[in-house]
């Protein structure tokens, strides 16, 4: 789904399928990508100093667009400063996931690395502040926290 001609979206979507950043970069990857950038968040096995079995995200029933379009708003304010096409993939899990399972991927190809990592950590930061998806997590000693996302 392209949406100006220096900046192409190749995926912007919430998955209960597994998803990777092998994955993401084969969908960006092009001949005129001297770069490619990658994010992978995984489950880690701790978090606040107590142990984490594995977590659960849930999402509002809103957040596949906003997801579409918090893609969307990056690419029109980026749109024009590439000499070349910017490929962008994006994909964040739904569901139960175990520990070191990749939770948020995303990978971006440009023709220079300067403008592939900075659009990749964008990306990052505006779907982890802007998509309403909320983290459940399984402590070790039995107890269960929710953390929101996208508030």
């Amino acid at each position: 789904m392209g949406t100006e001609t220096d900046f192409e979206v190749v995926s912007a979507v919430l998955s209960s399928e597994p998803i990777s950043v092998d994955q993401a970069i084969r969908a960006v990857e092009s001949n005129t990508a001297g770069a490619v950038v990658s994010f992978s968040g995984v489950v880690r096995n701790h978090d606040g100093g107590k142990a984490v079995d594995r977590l659960s995200y849930s999402a509002h029933p809103t957040a596949h667009q906003v997801m579409t379009d918090v893609v969307a708003q990056l690419v029109a304010e980026h749109s024009g400063e590439a000499d070349q096409p910017v490929r962008i993939w994006a994909a964040h899990r739904i569901g139960l996931l175990e520990i070191g399972d990749p939770a948020l991927v995303c990978a971006v190809a440009a023709a220079h690395r300067g403008q592939a990592f900075a659009v990749c950590s964008e990306l990052v930061d505006r779907v982890k502040e802007q998509v309403p998806i909320w983290k459940e997590q399984f402590f070790s000693d039995g107890t269960v926290e929710w953390v929101g996302a996208g508030e």
